[in-house]
């Protein structure tokens, strides 16, 4: 019997999500478990498995449309289903196929190879979307290059892919896109936000018209660019951080010699190598336990406290700033936490983090000393009670006991959410966090 596909919530409170590539042709049989269609969120893509083995026998929402949770996206069954029966069950949904030509080439350009599996959602390996340059040569190309590409009218087959495995990520076609218009765009392409879906169709279908660079003017020096769907969040929630949450601020410095010697002797050895901030989200961890009052989250109602300790990892992407979340730091070891963090940071460059990763967490770590920044401020990520901000490692003269010396210094920013923490409270988290960072032994205990 033929059934239907709907939208489904990957998200908590998430009302629509765009559908970023169908991973099965049209009756092409497929197994309980395998990722059928990918669906994108404002911060991460998700593949929706099949929850039993089965066949699609019509799609009614092209790939690239943004669609209500809810909404039938396509009817599945068995491979002999009656076609009478497919037709009138598509008809009594009120909606009509996705046109078959269209159907046929977001399919064609997102699919694996039946001899290919496509990865599931949770691995290292990208998931490129592949589109035929012609008959035996394919471009591998992301969800958000491929939309950007069509909506500027680039040809991907043109395209020099700079991602793993030669994938055209949304920076190629940006780049692409300044190269194309000529002298007048003079923005550097990394400073291009993605091109997002827009417009509202019926059915709680939005339209797959995707809004074009804004042509500038004859001479004109710059080019405006619609903003993506994760720009508009990132915009979106931070405004709403810095206007609701009434955040205060302080600054330490560690000096971090012995720390600087821990990591050597521990990247001496064989195995994952370590970075600072991995040791500082240990070095987090060891605080939050010692200061629990730290640990906590700002309900309306309450104030959640936690036993285990989650720390988001601020990761910059091409599309902006991503924070998963490192779970139950506490209780990894220092290789646990430097393997969980780079598998982190890798799927969050390439969109493949889950949701659930990018959820929850009392505290947030955001560090921009690899690009030589003394120290900064950060804002915090709701509900969560703090983030820290680390800047560059310095070496600057220190007093002990009278006597002028050299030492290397880490400068620390804390802001924290007055709702749900106290300031002496998070002056003692402070002092502990110092404390660990100068004795770095206690972080591997």
């Amino acid at each position: 019997m033929a059934e239907t596909l709907r939208m489904p919530e990957v998200a908590a409170n998430t009302a629509e999500a765009l559908l970023a590539s169908w991973n099965v042709g049209l009756n092409t049989p497929y197994a309980a478990g395998d990722p059928i269609v990918t669906v994108e969120t404002e911060k991460a893509v998700v593949e929706v498995e099949a929850e039993n083995d089965g066949v699609l026998l019509r799609l009614l929402v092209e790939a690239g449309t943004t669609v209500t949770v809810g909404t039938p996206i396509a009817v599945w069954g068995a491979a002999d289903e009656p076609v009478s029966e497919v037709d009138a069950l598509v008809a009594s949904l009120g909606t009509g196929a996705a046109p078959a030509t269209a159907s046929s080439a977001s399919v064609t350009a997102s699919a694996p190879a039946p001899q290919e599996r496509a990865t599931p959602a949770g691995t290292n390996a990208p998931a490129p979307t592949e589109a035929a340059r012609d008959g035996s040569e394919r471009v591998f190309a992301s969800p958000l290059a491929r939309r950007l590409a069509r909506a500027s009218g680039i040809d991907l087959r043109a395209v020099v892919g700079t991602g793993p495995h030669g994938r055209i990520r949304r920076s190629d076609v940006e780049a692409a896109v300044v190269r194309s218009a000529g002298p007048a765009e003079t923005l550097p392409a990394d400073t291009m936000p993605a091109i997002p879906s827009t417009g509202v169709a019926s059915a709680g279908v939005a339209s797959t018209e995707v809004p074009s660079a804004v042509a500038p003017a004859a001479g004109a020096r710059f080019v405006d660019v619609p903003n993506s769907r994760m720009r508009g969040a990132i915009a979106r929630r931070l405004t709403e951080s810095k206007q609701n949450t009434p955040h205060f601020y302080l600054r330490a410095g560690a000096r971090v010699d012995a720390l600087l010697e821990l990591r050597q002797q521990i990247n001496a050895g064989q195995g994952v190598k370590v970075s600072i901030n991995d040791l500082l989200v240990k070095a987090i961890a060891s605080a939050h336990v010692s200061v629990p009052a730290m640990n906590v989250q700002w309900n309306d109602t309450s104030i959640r406290h936690f036993s285990g300790v989650d720390i988001a990892v601020a990761v910059a992407t091409d599309g902006g700033l991503v924070t998963p979340v490192v779970r139950d730091v506490g209780s990894l070891s220092m290789s646990a936490v430097a393997t969980a963090t780079k598998d982190l940071i890798a799927r969050a460059k390439e969109r493949r983090l889950r949701q659930d990763e990018l959820e929850g967490g009392t505290i947030s770590i955001t560090n921009l000393g690899m690009y030589g920044t003394e120290d900064f401020a950060a804002i915090i990520n709701p509900p969560q009670a703090a983030i820290l901000a680390v800047g560059a490692v310095r070496q600057e003269a220190v007093v002990d006991d009278g006597a002028i010396g050299i030492a290397s210094v880490l400068r620390l920013t804390l802001a924290v959410d007055h709702r749900s923490v106290d300031g002496a409270t998070a002056a003692q988290w402070m002092t502990a966090l110092v404390e660990v960072l100068e004795h770095p032994l206690r972080i591997l205990l």
